[in-house]
C-alpha cells in the first residue's frame, strides 16, 4: 500500500547550537511584514517574497502574495475547507472555518470583540480598573495574512489554514489583540532604524491521557513498553521512545513550511524541547503558535497528550520558552550589540539594563497563569532572579558564547504556557526601553544564583499583576487598551482559580484544623 504521508524533513542527529547571527543582515521569514499593521495604522495583507507571475507560488508550502495566487494555490491542492484562525490572549486558536471558494471570493469575516476578553476557562470577568467591554459587543474583522497560508496536514479532508489580524470596522488594527501588540513593539524598533531578531526554544511534556483533572498527570508508555523516567537530558534513546510521534511532528511541520532547528529530550520525564531558527519576531511567534497546534495533534494521533503547562507534574522540572534576542541595524544589517572591533556595545548593556529593570513588571506576560509561578521556585533549574551572566544558565538573562555577529541575550524566564506573541513583545519591549533610556545593568555573575533561596521576582499572579498595572512605561510600548484588558482577564482568572479546592487543602486541612 502506497503511503500518503508527505516526505519527511531531514532529522537532526542530536542537539546542536542554534545557528544564530551567522547571516547578519538577513533574518528569516517575511521581513516586509515586520511592522505593518501596528495599532492605529491600516492593515493590509503583508507581501511575501514569492514571484507573482511564474507559477512558483503553486509550489510554496507556506505563503502566497495575493488572493489571486491563493485561489490557484488552493485549487492545485484540492483544498475544500479553510480555517481562518487568530490567537486570543491565551494563545488559543479562534476563528471560522469556511469553504475555500468562499474565502477567495473575498467574503467578509468577523468575530465578536468579547471573544478576546474572556478567561482561559471561558468566563467573562467583571469590569474592573481599566477593563471594559464594548457596550454592544461589536464585531472585529478578520484580515488574512496570506504569508501564513498553509495546509492542515492532520485533517483527513484537504484543509488549509491562514492566520488573521483583527481590525475594527474602520480598518484600524485592534490594539489589545496579540499579533497587534507585537507589531506595535516592532514598530518602535523600526522607528529607531532597528530590527529585532529572535529564536524561541519551546519545552513541553508528553503525558498519558488524563480525562479526570482530579488525578495527577503521569508520563506515557514509550515504545519500550515502560513508563518514561526523568534524568534523560539530551538522550537520543529518550527521543527514540517516541519515534512515531517525532516522525509525525516532522512530517506535519514540513507540510506547513515550518522549520525545526533541533529537537532534544529535556531533564523531565518525557519532556522534549524544540528549537526554532532565528528570524523575524512576528514570523517566529506565528511558528510557535502553529507548532503548539501541530505537536498537540501529533500527540493525539499517538493516543497521548502533549502539554505546554509550565509545571504539569509535581517534582519534575517546569517547561520554559526561552527567547534568544538580538537587534540589527536596518541600514547595514550589523548586530548593534557589537562594536566594529567585536566588543560589546553600549546598546547591548542598555538592553540588558532594560531587561533587569522592566522584566519583573512584564512577568505576567511571560508567566500568565497561577501554575506558571510553580515553575519559578528555587532549586528546580528555572531562574528566580534578574541576574545576567556569560553562558550562565542559572541567570534570568544568559549571554551565550558567540562571535560578535551572533551576540545575543537569552531570556530564560518565560514559561511554555505563555502566548508567544505577548512573551516576545514583552521581552523586546523591556530591552527597547533599556536602549532608549540608556539604562545600565548590574555587573554579570558567574555564581549559581538560582539555588540560594532568594527570589527577586513576583511570587504569584496577583503580585505580578499589581506591578504590571503600575508600570506607566507599558502604556507607551503596549497601549493602555491592552494593559487594561489583559489585567482584567488575569484578575478574573485568579478569581476562578480561588473557587477550586486543591488536593493539598483536603490532605492537610480536612481533619487537622
Amino acid at each position: 500500500m502506497t503511503s500518503t504521508k508527505p516526505p519527511k524533513s531531514p532529522r537532526p542527529s542530536g542537539p546542536a547550537r542554534i545557528d544564530y547571527g551567522r547571516k547578519t543582515g538577513r533574518v528569516g521569514g517575511n521581513e516586509a511584514s515586520a511592522v505593518k499593521g501596528a495599532p492605529n495604522a491600516r492593515r493590509d495583507p503583508a507581501p511575501v517574497k514569492v514571484p507573482v507571475n511564474d507559477g512558483a507560488h503553486l509550489e510554496s508550502k507556506r505563503g502566497v502574495a495575493s488572493m489571486h495566487e491563493a485561489s490557484g494555490w488552493l485549487a492545485a491542492r484540492g483544498i475544500d475547507d479553510l480555517e481562518c484562525i487568530t490567537p486570543d490572549l491565551a494563545g488559543v486558536a479562534r476563528g471560522k472555518m469556511m469553504p475555500a471558494k468562499k474565502f477567495t471570493a473575498n467574503t467578509s469575516l468577523a468575530l465578536p470583540s468579547a471573544l478576546f476578553m474572556h478567561t482561559i476557562s471561558g468566563e467573562y470577568p467583571e469590569e474592573s480598573g481599566e477593563f471594559r467591554y464594548s457596550p454592544g459587543d461589536g464585531d472585529l474583522k478578520l484580515v488574512p495574512d496570506l504569508s501564513t497560508l498553509c495546509r492542515v496536514p492532520w485533517e483527513s479532508d484537504p484543509t488549509a489554514q491562514v492566520i488573521c489580524d483583527l481590525v475594527d470596522q474602520n480598518g484600524v488594527a485592534v490594539g489589545y489583540t496579540p499579533r497587534n501588540v507585537l507589531k506595535r513593539v516592532m514598530a518602535l524598533y523600526d522607528a529607531k532604524g532597528w530590527k529585532p531578531v529572535v529564536a524561541p526554544e519551546i519545552e513541553f511534556y508528553l503525558v498519558s491521557k488524563n480525562v479526570d483533572p482530579d488525578y495527577p498527570l503521569v508520563p506515557p508508555i514509550g515504545r519500550s513498553g515502560r513508563q518514561i523516567q526523568s534524568g534523560q537530558s539530551y538522550s537520543i534513546g529518550g527521543v527514540n521512545e517516541f519515534d512515531e510521534l517525532i516522525d509525525d511532528i516532522y512530517d506535519y511541520s514540513d507540510a506547513q513550511g515550518l522549520e525545526i532547528d533541533t529537537l532534544i529530550h529535556e531533564e523531565g520525564a518525557a519532556q522534549l524541547e524544540i528549537n526554532l531558527r532565528h528570524g523575524d519576531p512576528l514570523e517566529l511567534a506565528d511558528q510557535v503558535f502553529m507548532f503548539k497546534r501541530t505537536i498537540r495533534e501529533a500527540a493525539l494521533g499517538q493516543d497521548i497528550y502533549a502539554t505546554f503547562m509550565a509545571k504539569p507534574i509535581q517534582g519534575q522540572p517546569g517547561s520554559a520558552m526561552h527567547i534568544h534576542q538580538s537587534v540589527v541595524d536596518k541600514a547595514t544589517g550589523r548586530n548593534v550589540f557589537s562594536n566594529e572591533d567585536g566588543s560589546a556595545s553600549d546598546l547591548f548593556f542598555a538592553f540588558l539594563g532594560g531587561m533587569q529593570r522592566y522584566v519583573p513588571a512584564a512577568l505576567i506576560m511571560m508567566a500568565p497563569y497561577v501554575n506558571s509561578y510553580r515553575r519559578l521556585t528555587y532549586g528546580m533549574a528555572a531562574p528566580t532572579n534578574t541576574a545576567w551572566g556569560y553562558d550562565n544558565r542559572t541567570t534570568a538573562f544568559r549571554v551565550p558564547t558567540s562571535d560578535a555577529a551572533g551576540r545575543r541575550v537569552e531570556n530564560r524566564l518565560p514559561s511554555s504556557d505563555t502566548n508567544p506573541y505577548l512573551a516576545i513583545a514583552a521581552s523586546l519591549a523591556c530591552g527597547y526601553l533599556g536602549m532608549v533610556n540608556n539604562l545600565t545593568p548590574e555587573g554579570p555573575t558567574d555564581r549559581t544564583v538560582n539555588e540560594d533561596g532568594v527570589i527577586s521576582l513576583p511570587r504569584g499572579l496577583l503580585e505580578a499583576l499589581a506591578i504590571f498595572e503600575a508600570e506607566k512605561d507599558f502604556d507607551t510600548v503596549f497601549s493602555p487598551e491592552f494593559v487594561g484588558t489583559y489585567a482584567g482577564i488575569k484578575r478574573g482568572e485568579h478569581e476562578t482559580f480561588m473557587q477550586v479546592i486543591s488536593p493539598w487543602e483536603r490532605e492537610f486541612l480536612l481533619l487537622q484544623v
